[in-house]
């Protein structure tokens, strides 16, 4: 549809906490009572890191996995029911190039999108019997978006200082056509990245042991930039 042919009737905007799961299912259920069915979740919810382990208090990984992860699956449980009755739909959960590699300064977030990812490969095999809903992971690279202003660091109290230069991440545009046409086209798993970034994760997934050594000799000089006050440099996946 155009944005001018829709009606104040076809636009529901509703606040969500994702950390709230016991409000979930109202949620759901206020979008039902409006449209009478859901087509499309995309799960894009989330808070990323900037901190080293040894720095960080541990409730930064609880508070991490409540977000990114728990508050994910709660929210997928309340569309996926209606989905399964009407046996139809996609779950589109936007993961990231860190659910597939490791990377210094996002332990807990790496963690929380590993997570996703063995979560709904997961439910994928568990819905054999729903061939028509859809369960697609998106896993942009560096993307032009607030992500660093509002990341985790190693205390729930502080924030970053330096967001640093995005001029070299992907326009925010093109993530998003990527992501839709990997929605309408059922990709089980799309990686949305330019080089280098995009080289890295095919190296992780094809040749660990050589990702590995990479990732040593990048994610040291990482460490070093973040102990000098620089929030990111271009050679480095974020």
């Amino acid at each position: 549809l155009e944005i001018s042919s829709l009606s104040e009737s076809d636009i529901l905007v509703l606040r969500l906490d994702l950390t709230d799961r016991s409000s979930h299912e109202a949620a759901t259920n206020s979008v039902l009572k409006h449209f009478g069915k859901i087509d499309v979740l995309v799960n894009n919810g989330g808070r990323s890191q900037r901190s080293l382990f040894v720095d960080t208090n541990l409730d930064v990984y609880t508070a991490i996995i409540e977000l990114n992860y728990l508050g994910t699956i709660s929210l997928t449980k309340h569309v996926l029911n209606h989905m399964i009755q009407r046996k139809k739909g996609k779950v589109v959960t936007v993961s990231s190039v860190m659910g597939i590699m490791g990377a210094p300064l996002a332990t807990g977030y790496c963690a929380s999108k590993h997570a996703l990812q063995g979560f709904f490969n997961s439910l994928r095999t568990e819905l054999t019997d729903y061939p028509e809903i859809s369960i697609i992971q998106i896993c942009p690279g560096p993307v032009q978006s607030q992500i660093i202003q509002n990341v985790f660091t190693e205390n729930l109290a502080k924030s970053i200082e330096n967001s640093g230069d995005q001029s070299h991440k992907m326009p925010t545009d093109r993530c998003a056509r990527l992501t839709l046409v990997s929605m309408a086209n059922d990709v089980k798993e799309a990686w949305i990245s330019d080089h280098p970034y995009l080289a890295v994760c095919y190296l992780w997934q094809y040749a660990p042991t050589w990702a590995w050594w990479l990732m040593n000799r990048m994610g040291k000089r990482r460490i070093q930039n973040f102990k000098s006050g620089i929030v990111s440099v271009h050679c480095v996946p974020l």
